[in-house]
């Protein structure tokens, strides 16, 4: 596995639409691996494709229940509303309050190609529409109803 170079705010691949994936194969787990490795090193919860480089529709989750691989993935039903704080990896030092669906459905392929669905409420509700957000080449700041920059402690 190898840690990515997650692209900060301003790179142009995060304003991109991703593309689907075609074909998921050893390549595209080699770079699921490398994503989740990334995400983990950089005390993550959420990375999309497109934060390592890649406009592809695939993100790597883990709210703390294990990793959970999305490939292709689509919300298909949401219900509710709930506002909370947002920070993400490609906007270091920035947070903002985002209006985000309470509970969601997604449909996404796994791994191995095979279809799977998920419901989620909570914070992994919050994080799968983020990440998914990210494959639409939108970014939390592009949204928030307010932002804030981290309190540097001393």
């Amino acid at each position: 596995m190898a840690m990515l170079d997650i692209k900060k705010a301003g790179a142009p691949v995060l304003k991109e639409v991703c593309v689907p994936v075609g074909r998921v194969d050893a390549k595209l787990r080699k770079l699921l691996d490398d994503m989740a490795e990334t995400m983990y090193e950089a005390n993550g919860i959420g990375i999309a494709a497109p934060q390592v480089g890649e406009a592809l529709r695939m993100v790597v989750i883990d709210v703390g229940d294990g990793l959970i691989e999305l490939i292709n993935p689509k919300i298909t039903f949401r219900e509710g509303s709930e506002i909370d704080s947002e920070g993400c990896l490609s906007v270091p030092g920035m947070f903002g309050d985002v209006e985000r669906a309470a509970k969601i459905k997604a449909e996404f392929l796994d791994r191995r190609g095979k279809r799977k669905h998920i419901t989620a409420t909570g914070l992994l509700a919050r994080c799968i529409q983020h990440e998914l957000d990210h494959l639409e080449g939108i970014l939390f700041i592009d949204i928030a109803k307010s932002l804030r920059q981290e309190e540097k402690s001393v």
